[in-house]
């Protein structure tokens, strides 16, 4: 097999990498300053001037990163005591051996890929270091901000979900699989709803994508639903007795509203028993401004169950209750916030690899799982995805998400 094309880099001067090192990463941490600072009088109210001390070491040690970054200046150990620093450390390191001599990993050198991860772990680190906000997500603002901003497409989204699952029951195969595609895209477009892609900036759905479909459908450049619905269909008449288990696993991405598409999908395949276990998969640290922690998920739930719209209250009950039946399980797990290519994580985190082992089928969502998937390399579009997976197949796995980093598979050569 040929070798692996070069990664992604800042670098590659016009390319989408470069520019979001030079413009988008900057901004997303001027933000983080600016949010540390309206926080102030919080920080105060909650801890006297010990809060006040913090946010102005937190807001130095970021001034100083952001500083770094635009001179693109090598990338420094992490000096902090958690689980993972010896990880990112040790990976820093093997980022120095493989530059064969050109010089000390930096911003704009090193691969895309680990720049942008190390950003969001310095930002962690910030934090860490600053008692007593260190447990402060500056993030949070945000994709509250987000998740109300959406408010009338979450509550299209429950409303068809609710009225689904009345007759879901007396549903023909058929028709089963007409709801499957149709949830799925509403999954995958949901994925637009990124706030790290607008540096922080609003970019909530304000309208039902329910009604969008159809216009959208041309815009899908790789279809594999069919064969998602047959795998799906498959295990679940394969599953004939109590004891027989259909898992699927949804590695997460945004919180807001396409969390809510994920977990309206996810009730769907438990309610149809195309799947009797849904795993959901997040983060442990704030990270990518919008992805989903699990103060996140909970949060999410608790607005919905509290919320005066009949169904929003009553999706939000069921998936409480479905967290609480076992039917479905979240898990967090330090790997996802690791700047290591996915074809890594037998070696770096064989117990997750295990734990993803007995999947029936993984579904990855969003841009940055895409690019851990494929290396974040620069492939040419018609190559395989398995290629350029490099034999990361712990279960069936397939990944939804619309199209940000320049990287894309599967599709045909043009005459």
């Amino acid at each position: 097999m040929a070798a692996a094309p070069v990664s992604l880099s800042g670098r590659f001067k016009g390319s989408f990498a470069y520019f979001t090192i030079k413009d988008r990463l900057p901004q997303i941490l001027t933000r983080v300053i600016d949010t540390l600072h309206r926080h102030k009088n919080e920080f105060f109210e909650k801890h006297g001037e010990k809060g006040v001390e913090a946010e102005k070491r937190a807001i130095s040690f970021l001034s100083k990163l952001r500083n770094e970054l635009q001179t693109d200046k090598p990338m420094i150990p992490l000096n902090d005591e958690l689980p993972d620093t010896p990880i990112w450390n040790q990976y820093l390191e093997y980022q120095r051996n493989v530059s064969n001599g050109n010089g000390q990993p930096s911003w704009f050198q090193s691969p895309w890929l680990y720049v942008e991860c190390y950003m969001y772990r310095r930002i962690h680190e910030a934090l860490i270091h600053n008692p007593p906000i260190d447990d402060f997500d500056p993030f949070m603002e945000a994709k509250i901000q987000s998740f109300f901003e959406s408010q009338q497409a979450i509550i299209a989204v429950c409303t068809y979900l609710q009225e689904l699952l009345k007759n879901i029951e007396d549903l023909n195969e058929n028709q089963l699989k007409e709801e499957f595609f149709k949830l799925l895209q509403v999954s995958l477009w949901g994925n637009r709803c990124d706030l790290s892609i607008s540096a922080g900036e609003d970019n909530s759905q304000k309208s039902s994508l329910l009604q969008s479909l159809n216009d959208f459908k041309s815009f899908i450049l790789v279809d594999d639903m069919e064969n998602l619905w047959s795998l799906l269909l498959n295990s679940k008449k394969r599953t004939t007795t109590k004891e027989s288990i259909t898992r699927v696993d949804m590695i997460l991405d945004n919180a807001g509203f396409e969390l809510i598409t994920d977990l309206v999908l996810a009730n769907f395949l438990s309610s149809s028993k195309l799947a009797t276990e849904v795993h959901f998969h997040g983060k442990c640290i704030p990270w990518f401004v919008s992805d989903t922690t699990k103060h996140d998920f909970n949060w999410t739930l608790k607005q919905l169950q509290s919320a005066n719209h009949m169904w929003m209250s009553r999706c939000g009950m069921n998936w409480e209750g479905n967290l609480k039946k076992g039917v479905w399980v979240y898990h967090d797990h330090m790997f996802w916030t690791l700047p290591h290519e996915f074809s890594s994580m037998a070696q770096v985190a064989p117990d997750l690899y295990a734990e993803l082992q007995k999947s029936s089928v993984i579904i990855f969502k969003g841009d940055l799982n895409y690019r851990k998937l494929t290396g974040d390399r620069k492939w040419e579009f018609t190559v395989p995805f398995h290629q350029a997976l490099n034999k990361f197949h712990p279960a069936p796995l397939c990944s939804i998400r619309t199209l940000k980093a320049e990287i894309q598979f599967c599709l045909l050569a043009l005459p």
